[in-house]
């Protein structure tokens, strides 16, 4: 019997001080090796899905959420306790209504659809990941 996809998604932090929830699935599954999300997540890429604003909902610990702009167009959240990135978003332009969740703090498990790899020419050099014939940057 197939499994039930569930109405909504658990994530949290590290430290579980920062809990939230998605009201709907993850899109636009992204594996990224830009140099911001490298240093962000401390690892070769960070992996995010995309929701609207409106679909995530935190439950506990927003005071706990601090912010910070990694670049004119990368708003980046995290947990002041434990570090762990959770968020980011763009303030202006045609993502401006979506966020995007770094998957690796959601606590429901989840299987995207479809996935990509962006910004590869920054991989990192000892990272093993070999790109498809023609990544898209």
């Amino acid at each position: 019997m197939p499994q039930s996809v569930p109405k909504i998604y658990h994530g949290s932090c590290l430290c579980a001080k920062v809990r939230y929830e998605l009201l709907t699935l993850p899109k636009a599954v992204t594996h990224c090796h830009c140099r911001q999300c490298q240093k962000s997540h401390g690892a070769a890429f960070s992996t995010y899905g995309a929701v609207p604003h409106s679909a995530l909902r935190i439950v506990a610990g927003s005071a706990d959420i601090h912010s910070y702009a990694s670049s004119e167009f990368a708003l980046r959240q995290f947990c002041a306790h434990c570090g762990s990135s959770l968020f980011w978003s763009q303030p202006k332009g045609d993502w401006s209504d979506w966020v995007c969740i770094a998957l690796g703090t959601l606590d429901t498990p989840f299987t995207p659809q479809k996935q990509k790899h962006t910004h590869v020419s920054s991989k990192a050099p000892w990272d093993e990941f070999v790109p498809a014939a023609s990544p898209k940057e």
